[in-house]
């Protein structure tokens, strides 16, 4: 257990239950989702230099499903199935250009 501090409370940094509450927050989170959104912008004499637009989303895959986020799926680094896909279309579209460049020769 814990030892308390002066103010009754069990000090934040205990190591015994700290497992638990950190899988308790990581559940909570993938479950929920979190998201973060930030601006940065860089102004020099009123004359606007940059401006950065940060956007990060937090979630377990099925939840980021029911929000509608799914690139995972067609990015072609990312899925092997995507990546298939690709190459099936790559090489449709490289035996298309063969048969027109044999078609003119001939």
């Amino acid at each position: 257990m814990s030892t308390p501090r002066p103010s009754g409370l069990p000090s934040p940094y205990a190591s015994e239950g700290s497992s638990a509450n950190l899988a308790d927050i990581l559940e909570r989170v993938l479950d929920k989702g979190v998201v973060i959104a930030g601006d940065i912008k860089i102004n020099l004499l009123d004359i606007e230099l940059l401006t950065i637009k940060l956007r990060l989303v937090v979630a377990s895959v099925d939840r980021a499903k029911e929000m509608g986020i799914d690139w995972w799926e067609s990015d072609p680094a990312l899925s092997s199935r995507a990546r298939g896909s690709e190459l099936a279309r790559e090489n449709a579209d490289l035996q298309r250009r063969i048969a027109e460049l044999e078609g003119r020769t001939a």
